[in-house]
């Protein structure tokens, strides 16, 4: 009889070592397999590279590498004089031209009063010199705005808050008119882009509130999916020179899933956080988010938000709280 109590036991045992394992196998699974939540998820930040507007020396410059700069601060200055001296000779031809219209005038309303003293042909050549040196006197006008464009222009100024690359311009160098010579990290549009498998988007929408846990930070960020792409490249397909498609015939057998980008808006930033571009996340959506203001709001940026994260734009797509207090180094992967 206790033989008997004792098979029951150990197969009762046995069917709940079973049952739990088969729990926390299907747990895993679905953890795995199908919860929306990626290790591959990336800082972002837009990339504004400086290039000036004019040619030549720099004379002096203002910051040093890394540094946080303020939008219209002075990032360095190119050598003025020649720019200063083009504005001279404008100035100086367009007073030229300026006394060529007041003796044209004087003429035009000399003869004009005279009346048929004076040949119609003479009234009307003098007419015209007074408008052609009208004209002229315009466009030496214009030169004198242009020159003063390029002086102004040779002082170069921080675009955005944000922070410098590592490495500064030096005095002495010479720099190309739009060839860019640094780039600065807007401070404001900071984000994290998390690429998430094909098979999991079914979990994600507009909204959902998001925690981000960045490799080395022992605390959890928070934040909100704001956009996901409408797009991602087809490797298998190119375009061909006469325009007509050029699929790949052979695949491997093998297909992974696909990675589709899902940008996220951080909701708050610890003062105490690194916030560098380029470091590695985990993204994990949790929830729906509380707000439908919110969830608007995302879907109007999701719809004209582009795919893939672009470092080097102009444009901010999705800002962050700007009580990040590191500097930013490059967005690259």
């Amino acid at each position: 009889m206790k033989k008997t109590w004792f098979s029951v036991g150990q197969i009762l045992l046995t069917l709940i070592v079973v049952a739990i394992a088969a729990v926390v196998l299907w747990k895993l699974v679905d953890y795995y397999m199908f919860a929306p939540w990626t290790r591959d998820g990336h800082v972002r930040a837009d990339v504004i590279q400086v290039a000036p507007d004019v040619s030549g020396l720099i004379t002096e410059v203002k910051v040093v590498d890394n540094q946080q700069v303020k939008r219209g601060e002075v990032l360095f200055v190119i050598d003025q004089a020649r720019y200063t001296l083009a504005l001279r000779n404008a100035q100086a031809t367009a007073q030229q031209r300026r006394a060529t219209l007041d003796q044209a005038r004087r003429e035009d309303a000399r003869n004009r009063v005279l009346g048929n003293l004076v040949a119609r042909e003479v009234v009307e050549e003098t007419h015209s010199r007074v408008e052609t040196a009208a004209a002229a006197l315009a466009d030496a006008e214009v030169a004198i705005d242009t020159a003063r464009l390029n002086l102004q222009r040779t002082v170069i100024v921080s675009p955005v808050d944000g922070y410098l690359n590592d490495r500064a311009p030096r005095v002495g160098e010479y720099i190309a008119a739009g060839r860019p010579v640094l780039s600065v990290v807007d401070m404001h549009s900071f984000r994290v882009d998390g690429y998430f498998e094909e098979t999991k988007l079914h979990g994600i929408d507009i909204g959902q509130q998001v925690d981000i846990k960045v490799m080395g930070e022992p605390g959890v960020l928070r934040g909100h999916v704001l956009s996901i792409v409408a797009a991602i490249e087809d490797r298998d397909r190119q375009q061909s020179q006469n325009l007509l498609p050029n699929v790949n015939p052979a695949f491997s057998w093998v297909r992974l899933a696909q990675r589709i980008p899902v940008r996220v808006a951080l909701d708050e930033i610890p003062a105490d956080f690194r916030m560098i571009a380029g470091r590695t996340a985990t993204v994990s959506v949790r929830g729906i988010g509380p707000s439908i203001g919110r969830r608007t709001a995302a879907s109007d940026t999701a719809a004209v938000s582009a795919p893939g994260a672009s470092t080097t734009g102009a444009a901010i797509v999705g800002t962050a709280p700007a009580s990040a207090t590191h500097p930013a180094s490059g967005a690259s992967q």
